[in-house]
């Protein structure tokens, strides 16, 4: 899973998607040797985000299922969300001149986000209240009694555009209804999460990592910015509903990733130096991937860097990344499975573009292919976007990529 990897035309690639251009033989060995298509990630009346694509690509009913990415990241992170609570992901941003210059907080580092994070908790923590640690910007926020019926902004969709009007507000109807257990209306925790960004801009502003950043003439992490909660989530294991799959294991630097796997029922294998940025460990990966085949049915391995590449807008980096996981990762996983007396099908896709002149997500649909030892080729001769619409299975939809995947 090459998250974000697809892209659209770029002008200085002659009207060509860096998934046409990039050096990626693998990739391409593997389109024209097996069979291709184009896949829709992305249900109507859903944002195109990681939390929805990937969750869909599973063949989970996100009518069903869907709850945010807060309490998938809770599952990753370990913590185990009550019910009466509302678990909502928090970025550490950077914002200047009263616009968000960067969902990332200029590239922060895990050890610096603890640091700010445990900082937050302190001033800012209370019953209600509760941050909760997680991998470089991405951490979680608890609300205890908080609604989810708000109208929230993901940070990554908003670059350079002013902050304030981003805010949090209610859902129409919830401004004063409450949910269940959840005892805050929807403008009481709209109010609530609002708060705490303003006065987390206060205390971050003066913190000294942010301090030495400035001095350095580089971005500091000065705001949080809560999107995308929910509630527990109820969701089958795929062991249960495809007997293909009696153990699986999920490989990411992602919080969110590793919570979507384990709510499937995954085991999650957490690898050194993954780190979600396109320095990740690459071979770590793919070496946990050819251990994890020794045993396991499933294997889901998921690469951040191509996605981040794009929020970036650096398309040099995006080339690149694509490149690494072609050669560090695909590579590698692929010659040991020639090594493999089982057969293994092997699938490569995105979860959703992320184009590099947008800088955002967007809902459409992402090239996949298929390919086992012995697989009847389609005509498609390599792997990029335009090759993969001419494919065999041609747009597929919900729960379609799974099915035929296992079906394999």
């Amino acid at each position: 899973m090459g998250d974000g990897m697809a892209d659209h035309a770029i002008s200085s690639l002659g009207g060509k998607t860096p998934l046409q251009v990039a050096d990626k033989p693998c990739m391409d060995w593997l389109a024209k040797h097996g069979r291709c298509g184009m896949l829709s990630t992305v249900p109507e009346g859903f944002p195109p985000g990681s939390e929805v694509a990937n969750t869909s690509i599973l063949g989970y009913d996100l009518d069903k299922v869907y709850e945010g990415r807060g309490p998938l990241e809770a599952a990753s992170i370990g913590y185990d969300l009550k019910e009466d609570e509302m678990a909502i992901r928090c970025n550490i941003i950077t914002l200047a001149d009263g616009r968000i210059v960067t969902h990332n907080g200029g590239n922060l580092q895990t050890q610096d986000a603890a640091v700010l994070i445990d900082f937050l908790n302190e001033h800012l923590g209370s019953e209600r209240v509760r941050f909760v640690r997680g991998i470089q910007y991405r951490h979680l926020l608890v609300i205890k009694g908080g609604n989810k019926h708000i109208v929230c902004n993901p940070p990554h969709d908003h670059p350079n555009e002013e902050w304030r009007p981003l805010l949090v507000r209610s859902e129409e109807g919830w401004e004063d209804r409450r949910d269940g257990l959840h005892t805050l209306t929807g403008r009481e925790t709209a109010d609530l999460l609002n708060d705490l960004i303003l006065r987390s801009q206060e205390l971050l502003a003066r913190h000294p990592y942010n301090q030495n950043k400035l001095a350095a003439g580089e971005r500091p992490a000065n705001s949080i910015w809560p999107w995308s909660g929910g509630y527990r989530p109820s969701m089958q294991t795929l062991a249960a509903r495809f007997p293909q799959i009696r153990k699986g294991t999920v490989i990411s630097a992602v919080d969110l990733i590793q919570g979507i796997g384990s709510y499937a029922g995954l085991k999650i294998v957490k690898v050194e130096g993954a780190t979600g940025l396109a320095d990740t460990n690459y071979e770590g990966k793919a070496q946990a991937a050819i251990e994890a085949l020794q045993t396991d049915d499933f294997v889901f391995v998921h690469v951040e860097a191509t996605d981040e590449a794009g929020h970036d807008g650096d398309l040099d980096l995006k080339l690149r990344a694509i490149n690494y996981l072609d050669q560090r990762l695909i590579r590698p996983v692929f010659e040991a499975l020639k090594q493999n007396r089982e057969p293994v099908a092997v699938a490569v896709l995105p979860d959703h573009p992320t184009p590099v002149e947008l800088r955002i997500h967007v809902n459409e649909p992402v090239p996949f292919v298929f390919w086992y030892d012995g697989i009847e080729a389609d005509a498609v001769q390599q792997y990029d976007e335009l090759s993969c619409s001419e494919g065999c299975y041609g747009l597929l939809k919900k729960d379609e990529f799974i099915t035929k995947f296992m079906a394999l």
